[in-house]
């Protein structure tokens, strides 16, 4: 079993910056890939970046260069830095991981641009 934990969204005017933590239970979470998604209102949830347990990154094609995912794997932790914030990144974001065949999502941690 491993619960994620996702924290630091908010509110932030456009332009801003949030930086994104996911803290996972247990040492499982310090080495499987982990990924971060997100769901606006009335669209599906997507795939924002992915991260391995080596720090090996792959992100949505239209977030290059604005977001970047990070992890610190004695902490269990995985981060996402978002910068230069625009209202079509309002969503709830995500930490998701898979083991074993199994899926496993945090809670959710909402982010919300203002123009």
């Amino acid at each position: 079993q491993v619960h994620l934990v996702e924290s630091g969204g908010g509110l932030v005017q456009a332009g801003g910056s949030l930086r994104l933590s996911c803290t996972g239970s247990g040492s499982i979470s310090s080495i499987a890939t982990m990924r971060w998604y997100r769901q606006a209102p009335g669209k599906q949830r997507e795939l924002v970046a992915a991260i391995t347990r080596d720090g090996q990154t792959n992100y949505a094609d239209s977030l290059k260069g604005r977001f970047t995912i990070s992890r610190d794997n004695a902490k269990n932790t995985v981060y996402l830095q978002m910068n230069s914030l625009n209202s079509e990144d309002t969503a709830v974001y995500y930490c998701n991981l898979v083991w074993i065949g199994v899926v496993y999502w945090g809670q959710g941690t909402q982010v919300t641009v203002s123009a």
